[in-house]
């Protein structure tokens, strides 16, 4: 006998400006295995802490041979999200990774509902998402922040921001990665 569907879908009309990201740590090296477990606590920490602008935490699992955990997050806004990645404990924790990952891959993808959408992959040995069918290419000069990549597609600033003076300074500047 069939089973009837019952179809629902949402009213993002209260949430103009979305973002959705996507991030993943993929372990590349033994090491990355204690870099996972280490991290774990600290996001959910950083996540209870209910940062401004966040709507919505999820976790995810890619895979587990290799291990490759994420998650799913929604923010009010692009300023919201930039406020988040330049505060602590996220602005160490990427500092620290630029420097040694650990054994671990780290990359994410942002969806701005305004239009514009950008991807970031660190040492992630297999094309994933965006990359298995758009053209890599080297995250510097214009494509160095995320902010800088979302733009290159259609704006991605609210019409009035929620959070006051957004960042947009780099959260590593290009230079200290690349001593130019």
């Amino acid at each position: 006998m069939p089973t009837p569907v019952k179809r629902q879908t949402i009213d993002l009309s209260a949430y103009p400006d979305l973002v959705v990201i996507y991030l993943g740590l993929r372990v590349n090296a033994l090491t990355g295995l204690k870099t996972a477990f280490g991290l774990g606590p600290q996001i959910n920490a950083s996540v209870a802490a209910k940062p401004d602008g966040l709507l919505l935490h999820e976790q995810l699992t890619y895979s587990l041979f290799p291990p490759h955990i994420g998650m799913r997050q929604y923010w009010r806004d692009m300023p919201s999200l930039l406020v988040f990645t330049r505060s602590e404990p996220h602005r160490t924790w990427w500092i620290n990774f630029l420097k040694d990952s650990g054994g671990t891959g780290f990359w994410h993808e942002t969806y701005c509902m305004r239009g514009g959408m950008e991807a970031i992959y660190d040492d992630i040995p297999k094309p994933i998402g965006f990359a298995r069918f758009a053209p890599v290419v080297e995250a510097r000069g214009a494509r160095f922040t995320a902010l800088q990549r979302a733009a290159q597609g259609e704006s991605t600033k609210p019409a009035e921001p929620a959070t006051p003076n957004p960042p947009t300074d780099q959260v590593v500047p290009e230079s200290d990665l690349y001593h130019n």
